[in-house]
């Protein structure tokens, strides 16, 4: 009998592809099989992939040879499918947010609870090199204390791009329409948000504010209920620090993080890059040469250059990168790393960071985020 975890996914839309091209990372993780509610995008994903299907969602539940069910449905489904599964006795990996409301995550992580199961949630970019890296720079204590963070998550002008025509590897169209519905920060905040929570701990108070700025995201979108493109919330973590988090449909594109602390300062480029760049600035240093003559130059022009240098100097990690497959840019991101750090624990018998009240609490910063709520308390861990 194989060791290796039997996992299904549920849904076969434009992110499973994402799982699929970095399940090859992971031996110890095995796909028993796949179901989709469209028959004709289940079909071109198993052709594709070369994957079994199941007839059924009812047939993928009772699979013994199932051990974890990732649920890669839209978010609405993901209360009523998660409760599905764990009623089922199956171990559960959620695409973001967990559920629609905080009642209904709570209502699943109190399930899974109850019934030994590890209920655990997307996004996986906090497991990335880059965050482990970040952690390891913190940790040394060579910018001081961390006081304040800017966590940007803008995707630019997506909605004036040519997105009809965006297709995954198996041929899936790019969500477009459903993503400008539910808003930039349901899809985008949770990848900032793994991140500080997985360096700063758990977060006391949430003020936010969240619009709708272009109404107008071009044919097909006329007539839709569309949700926020614009998000900027300030966290207040119960170590001290404070970050600010804006979410975006328009701004230039910028996924970086920042971290002052009284020492210096830390810049990773990418959040949605599993090695970015990381540069390390400390106060009072001596600026990189390059960094000094684009200043004087400037200064001589008078003239602001159309580009921008990540401050300080970058640190190199302290391994060479692994062979890894990763998607193509912009999504650089191992997405099975999550369910593998689930399967990993469940045979432990220990539970993953990303998993349980970790999951509720992000769920509810996102949901408060995406709301605008002005002073929230989000669920404790």
């Amino acid at each position: 009998m194989s060791n290796r975890m039997g996992i299904a996914f549920i849904g076969t839309g434009f992110v499973a592809d994402y799982y699929m091209t970095t399940l090859a990372n992971h031996p110890q993780l095995r796909l028993a099989g796949v179901w989709d509610v469209d028959p004709a995008r289940l079909q071109q994903f198993c052709d594709y992939w070369k994957v079994r299907a199941y007839a059924s969602q009812a047939e993928m539940l009772a699979d013994e040879a199932v051990g974890i069910v990732v649920n890669l449905t839209p978010p609405e489904s993901h209360h009523a499918i998660n409760r599905a599964a764990l009623s089922a006795g199956k171990h559960v990996y959620c695409e973001k947010p967990l559920a629609m409301t905080v009642e209904e995550a709570r209502e699943l992580v109190v399930l899974a609870t109850g019934r030994g199961l590890i209920l655990a949630g997307a996004p996986a970019n906090a497991l990335s090199d880059a965050c482990g890296h970040c952690a390891d720079i913190l940790d040394s204590g060579i910018i001081g204390t961390p006081r304040l963070a800017y966590a940007e998550m803008e995707d630019g002008l997506v909605f004036r791009d040519k997105w009809q025509q965006w297709r995954s590897r198996s041929g899936a169209k790019w969500p477009a329409v459903h993503e400008f519905e539910i808003g930039c920060t349901l899809e985008h905040a949770g990848y900032a948000t793994s991140w500080l929570v997985s360096l700063f701990g758990p977060v006391s108070n949430v003020a936010a504010f969240s619009a709708l700025t272009f109404p107008d995201k071009g044919p097909g979108t006329e007539s839709l209920s569309l949700g926020p493109d614009f998000s900027v919330g300030c966290l207040t973590f119960r170590s001290g620090l404070v970050a600010r988090l804006t979410s975006g449909l328009a701004a230039p594109r910028d996924r970086s993080l920042t971290i002052v602390g009284d020492k210096g300062t830390i810049v990773v480029r990418d959040l949605w890059d599993n090695r970015s760049p990381i540069h390390v600035e400390l106060a009072g240093s001596r600026r990189p040469l390059l960094h000094r003559l684009i200043d004087r130059v400037e200064w001589q022009f008078q003239r602001k250059f159309p580009f921008r240098l990540t401050a300080g100097k970058p640190v190199a990690y302290p391994q060479a990168a692994q062979k890894n497959v990763l998607p193509a840019y912009p999504s650089q991101i191992d997405f099975v790393r999550g369910i593998a750090a689930q399967a990993d624990a469940i045979k432990a018998g220990t539970r993953p960071f990303f998993s349980g009240e970790t999951a509720l609490h992000l769920t509810d910063i996102v949901l408060a985020l995406n709301a605008g709520k002005r002073d929230h308390t989000p669920a404790e861990l």
